[in-house]
């Protein structure tokens, strides 16, 4: 190959030249273990011959639905563009469409602006991109870039064409042999497993068919137990040791396949999810290099036996011909457990009906039980039944409330009952970010806007478009950055640090906050025409103190939450600690309590909770007596008492605004934060 690249470069291309090259082309893609590593090869004489800069192979995955692309350049360079929406990418536009693509500049072209910028990082100012397909199946598309702004010549589209006809060709070739290969191993694997009976010798014989499926690279299988709680690992994969060991037994929520078992659908786990998952096994994965596990649940007589669970060192391994494979090697495996098992469901029928209810009620309470919100006081009820109103409206919405109280939760809601519910709900904590770093992670940077900006970084704003973003923290934003954040909220439209593009975004925005912005305002650290913005739809979050009926609730929920989590039981809660979380004020709110629950569990023997009650009844003691009341209630008592005697008129000279010499808002604003409304001043 590289001899022709050679010839090519110093003699014109001819008819000649294309009907050689392309008997190479068909060789080598023949011959090569992957059209990626043919086109390694090709590349070079191919970019000779059209004169190319830039050539390049994309590949559909159907589902993630979006374009998987490789390229490599005159220079030998060659490397992956990030994976791109199908209608983003002009090679996605010719592969929906299966025609033919030119961009005869791509400095001028408006269609795709996700991809554009790194066409021109690359040199390319010109593209043609074709369909890679056969009659019967699609593939993806073959593009060419060329470092001038021109149309590619006839003969050369023509040339390219075939070479992403062989392409195609060769695809469906490897599908065909790979489809063929499969339905040879399913046929050996329901031999083999069909043979056998006793689960103690079926088990070695499930896990040798397992290891035929050569394309991964560890499969561990899970057994799930009679009363559906625990899970059985079995394998050979020694570096998992002592975590997979025949029959090792974990509990059925911290299994990778537990999602799997309990929905009965295929479950896709990625590094990050063994990551951040509570089990030895998942670790030690994540550890030796997995990037995609595949948990396929093995199903059959209407009974979830357990998980297949193939795992691959490679990302999004696991495409739709892949799972439908492994599903059909799972319900191989499934028909041949619910036979070894048979005599024994026969003589234990009786038990087993009542297990698999007892497991069937355990999935509808999990299935019903909601972790979002607990409560059921006034205050509460009145905050969910305004954010019900405004969900269905893209008004912005400003939740205030002390630290613990639960904004983001409250904001969760809003965007779970919007119409943006199923597109992106991206949050930034404006208090936890340097204000130098800021601006950047809102409104994203182009490549060179400051030192250390080696490319060009899309902000939260533009991950949010079409969905929701949270601020939180609102009132720690800096002033200069308040002007840039107003236009968007007016005009939904910014531009990136360092850039000049104007970009328009359809996001809906919820701020959060801790701070009196009001006072801010006054003091002049916040801006008042971005306050009056955010002020649309206020929502004051009352603190535990102001809803104690929910205590009880709350205590009982977190109980069995973080039991769950630490493995143990607690199945009793003292009424006497009931009594004494109750009293305390909880100036951390529910994240307190929630802390102090976990304390609690942690220290607990036995089913009983034991709370340190010692902590807080020597803060309690501390407290001023409910007839000295807070700062915060001799406030609210006094501009109570003053509406009373204004009758409810909160402007005017003789107005209750005017008698505690506030702005007419600033006391609208403050009546809202401490809950005060009409019934408690107009009898």
């Amino acid at each position: 190959m590289s001899e022709s690249g050679v010839a090519l470069e110093k003699e014109p291309s001819t008819e000649r030249d294309r009907y050689r090259l392309l008997l190479e082309i068909t060789d080598l893609v023949a011959r090569a273990k992957s059209l990626p590593d043919a086109f390694k090869e090709l590349a070079p004489p191919v970019l000779a011959l059209t004169g190319g800069e830039v050539l390049n192979l994309s590949l559909h995955d159907p589902r993630r639905n979006c374009m998987l692309s490789r390229y490599w350049k005159k220079n030998q360079e060659n490397g992956e563009f990030e994976p791109s929406p199908v209608e983003e990418t002009p090679s996605g536009w010719a592969w929906k469409h299966q025609e033919t693509l030119a961009i005869p500049d791509t400095a001028r072209e408006q269609r795709f602006p996700g991809c554009i910028p790194a066409f021109l990082n690359h040199g390319v100012r010109s593209y043609t991109v074709l369909p890679v397909s056969t009659p019967s199946s699609h593939f993806g598309a073959l593009g060419l870039g060329k470092n001038v702004p021109e149309v590619l010549k006839g003969e050369d589209v023509e040339f390219l064409s075939r070479v992403a006809l062989m392409g195609a060709l060769a695809l469906e070739k490897d599908r065909a042999h790979r489809a063929f290969e499969e339905q040879q191993s399913l046929v050996a694997i329901g031999r083999e497993v069909s043979s056998c009976l006793e689960l103690e010798k079926l088990l070695p014989v499930i896990l040798s068919s397992v290891r035929s499926i050569a394309r991964y690279d560890r499969a561990v299988l899970t057994l799930l137990d009679a009363d559906a709680k625990n899970v059985h690992l079995h394998g050979d994969a020694l570096e998992w040791e002592p975590f997979v060991n025949h029959g090792s037994a974990i509990p059925l929520e911290q299994s990778v396949s537990a999602r799997a078992i309990q929905t009965r659908n295929v479950a896709f786990l990625n590094a990050g999810d063994l990551r951040d998952m509570n089990e030895p096994l998942a670790k030690a994965m994540y550890e030796g290099g997995v990037r995609s596990v595949c948990s396929v649940p093995l199903v059959a007589g209407n009974r979830v036996w357990g998980a297949l669970n193939p795992s691959s060192m490679i990302e999004n391994a696991f495409g739709p011909s892949e799972v439908e494979y492994l599903q059909q090697v799972a319900n191989q495996i499934a028909a041949a457990l619910q036979n070894a098992h048979a005599y024994r469901e026969i003589a234990q029928l009786k038990d087993r009906l009542v297990q698999e209810k007892r497991y069937l009620e355990h999935e509808i309470r999990s299935a019903n039980r909601s972790d979002d919100i607990v409560g059921n006081s006034p205050g509460l009820k009145r905050v969910l039944d305004y954010a019900t109103i405004v969900a269905d409206t893209d008004s912005t919405v400003l939740i205030t409330g002390e630290t613990g109280t639960g904004k983001e939760r409250i904001a969760r809601v809003i965007h779970s009952m919007s119409r943006r519910k199923d597109r992106n709900f991206i949050k930034v904590n404006c208090a936890a970010i340097p204000t130098g770093l800021l601006e950047s992670e809102l409104f994203g940077h182009e490549k060179g806007a400051f030192t250390g900006a080696i490319s060009q970084k899309l902000g939260r704003l533009e991950l949010a478009d079409k969905g929701t973003l949270l601020l939180d923290e609102i009132g720690e934003i800096p002033l200069e950055l308040q002007p840039k954040l107003l236009r968007v909220l007016q005009d939904q439209e910014f531009e990136r640090l360092g850039g000049t593009k104007t970009i328009r975004v359809d996001v809906r925005l919820i701020a959060s906050t801790n701070r009196d912005l009001v006072r801010a305002v006054e003091e002049k650290e916040f801006r008042d025409d971005l306050f009056y913005r955010l002020h649309v739809f206020p929502l004051h979050l009352p603190a535990l103190h102001e809803r104690r009926e929910d205590i009880p609730m709350l205590i009982r929920h977190f109980v069995e939450k973080c039991a769950a989590r630490l493995h143990k039981r607690i199945d009793v809660v003292p009424e006497d600690a009931i009594e004494a979380m109750m009293h305390w004020r909880w100036p951390g709110n529910i994240r307190e309590l929630e802390n102090f629950i976990e304390r609690s569990v942690i220290l607990s023997e036995g089913n009983r909770l034991s709370p340190p009650l010692g902590e807080l009844r020597e803060e309690i003691s501390r407290q001023p007596s409910e007839s000295g009341g807070t700062l915060r209630d001799k406030e609210r008592e006094h501009i109570i008492e003053i509406l009373r005697q204004t009758r409810g008129a909160l402007s005017g000279p003789a107005g209750a605004a005017a008698r505690l010499g506030l702005k007419r808002t600033t006391l609208q604003y403050k009546m809202q934060r401490l809950g005060i409304s009409r019934m408690h001043y107009l009898h």
